[in-house]
Order: structure tokens, then sequence, then C-alpha cells
């Protein structure tokens, strides 16, 4: 199978080196030069993922049209930020017999869409399906046991995902509920800078343990408030994911948490949202905006927003728990 995979940061390159274990031909996109030039010399990033030898037969490329061209299956692999801006680009490639598969997390800030819905937007395909579940890329890259949920409108329009990414050691489960599953992936790192949060103020596992259930509650009802099927929650996307993401300083979400519950100085908290990718920061302003827009309360992401952005005591988040 051809495959084109839209981003080479951790993540698209975990999924390039299961899918070539398939025998896949696997074309990466950059839209850095540079970037591309390095790959294509060392085969590594180590930047992102350290120690992995990435096989010479993935090619990289800068061109959207190379990367979609004759190319079964499109996955994308980009910062939640960007991917409007990639899908205006791409809509004068992607063919409609093309699949495109998410593996991005996030809801875009301006318009709080799903990154489905963005991409709906963009382009007119019914073949788009969505990956998520508890999987860091590294530990994807070192062909440990992962298990994720794949989501798409049928079964069908799933086939030829697990098709290139199925193996020995790589498993996807069905699920029909697309949104749920963004709901999920979208949240949890939300969730993970909370959690670190509360890890940086010192908290016992005991209570480190009523907050992941309490925020699981939590997205359940944002799930339903949202029109989705609430047990999603309880899918590798949901609760499995979410355990990963909240208990591990793999988490970039996570550690950035853990800064500001060890009362790190302002300039040292900026300086690691400049190196690193934050997912959950881009998306904590997005479900913010989205539940108010909607009207649906949801005290726990308004708290950790005030945490966030407006200085409010990071011991709040301590006595919500017990509310």
């Amino acid at each position: 199978m051809k495959i084109g995979i839209i981003g080479t940061g951790a993540y698209g390159l975990a999924l390039a080196l299961t899918a070539h274990e398939n025998r896949c031909q696997i074309t990466m996109y950059t839209k850095f030069e540079e970037e591309k030039n390095e790959l294509e010399t060392t085969h590594m990033n180590n930047k992102v993922l350290p120690n992995i030898l990435l096989p010479k037969e993935i090619k990289f490329t800068n061109s959207l049209e190379e990367v979609t061209n004759e190319k079964e299956l499109i996955i994308i692999a980009i910062p939640a930020e960007f991917v409007s801006n990639i899908c205006f680009e791409l809509k004068d490639f992607i063919k409609k017999d093309q699949h495109i598969c998410i593996a991005t997390k996030g809801i875009e800030n301006e318009t709080c869409l799903f990154i489905n819905e963005i991409i709906e937007k963009h382009i007119k395909s019914n073949n788009i399906s969505v990956i998520s579940g508890p999987s860091f890329a590294i530990d994807i890259a070192s062909k440990n046991p992962i298990c994720l949920t794949i989501a798409s409108k049928n079964i069908d329009e799933s086939l030829t995902v697990k098709k290139a990414l199925e193996n020995k050691y790589f498993k996807l489960i069905y699920s029909n509920d697309i949104v749920g599953t963004e709901i999920c992936g979208a949240i949890k790192n939300v969730m993970a800078i909370a959690s670190g949060i509360i890890d940086g103020m010192k908290a016992t596992e005991s209570t480190k343990a009523l907050f992941i259930t309490k925020s699981l509650h939590e997205i359940e009802e944002i799930i339903y408030n949202l029109k989705a099927d609430k047990k999603t929650v309880l899918t590798f996307a949901g609760i499995g994911d979410l355990i990963l993401t909240c208990c591990s300083t793999k988490s970039r979400n996570f550690s950035f948490g853990k800064l500001i519950g060890e009362n790190n100085n302002k300039e040292d908290i900026d300086i690691y949202i400049k190196n690193n990718t934050i997912e959950g920061l881009y998306t904590l302003k997005s479900i913010h905006k989205l539940l108010n827009e909607k009207k649906i309360e949801n005290n726990l992401i308004n708290l950790i927003y005030d945490i966030v952005f407006n200085n409010k005591d990071k011991k709040e988040l301590l006595n919500y728990l017990t509310k």
C-alpha cells in the first residue's frame, strides 16, 4: 500500500515505522527544507525520537502534491493549530477515493471545530477515520504492545487503516463515534496539564487517582452534552489515553502542568512552551471557548483555564476534587 504521512514529528515518524513493518511504501511531508534534508541524510530525528533509525525506504518531501499523489491512505499527524491551513492547500490534490486518517488531537481555537470537521470543511471526502488512544510515539517506535481506538462512520472505512498499521504489536479497535473519540483525544491533554499541576504540588497517589476518576466523569459529561456517545469514554481513546497522559512525565502536557505545580518561574515555563508542542495548552483555549459558546457548564475546565491563563491559585484544584 502507498501511504502519505503529513507531519514528521514523533507521532508521524512512529506511524511510518509501523506502516513500514507492514511493507507499505511511505512518503512523508514536512514544510521545512532543512528538516527534509536532515531526515534524508541521517535517517533520524533525535530531537523527537532519540536513537531510532528510520528505514532508508521512507521518502521525504516538501511537496503536498507528491505526498498525496497515487496514495491510498493519507495520515495527518501535525499539531491541531496547523490542520486548517494544510487542508486548504490539500484540497487541490486529494482525490475522493483516497482515505484520510486523523492522528492529530485537538480543537481549532478560532472556530472550535474538531479535526474531522476541519477536514470536511475543506476536502470533500467520506473516507475519514480517527485513531486515538494510549500511545507515546517512542513506545510505538520501539514496538511495544499498543492498542488504539479507530473511529469512522462505518467499519469498512477503517479497514484500509487497519491494513496499513495493524501488526502483532499494534492493534486497532473499531468505534463509530468519531466525535466522542476526538473529544477524548483532545480533552485528555487538558486533564494531563491539571494532573501535572497536582503532581507538582506533591499530592499523594490517592489524590491523583481521585483526579483521574473525577476527570473521567467530566469528560463523559462533555461527550454527552456535545451529542456524542458517552460510552466512548470507556474505550482506549478515553480512559486508556487519560491514564497514560495523566501519569507520565513523557507527556509534555503533564510535564508542563508539573512546572506550574512546582512554582517554577514564568521564564522557565515560557522556555518550556517555546521548545515543546503542548497540545493541551492550545486545546484548553478551544474547549473553554466551545463550552461557553454552547452554554455547557463545566467547572473543572473553567478552573484549569483560570489557573493556567489567569493565575488563579492552583490549590483551588485540590479543593475542587472534594466538592
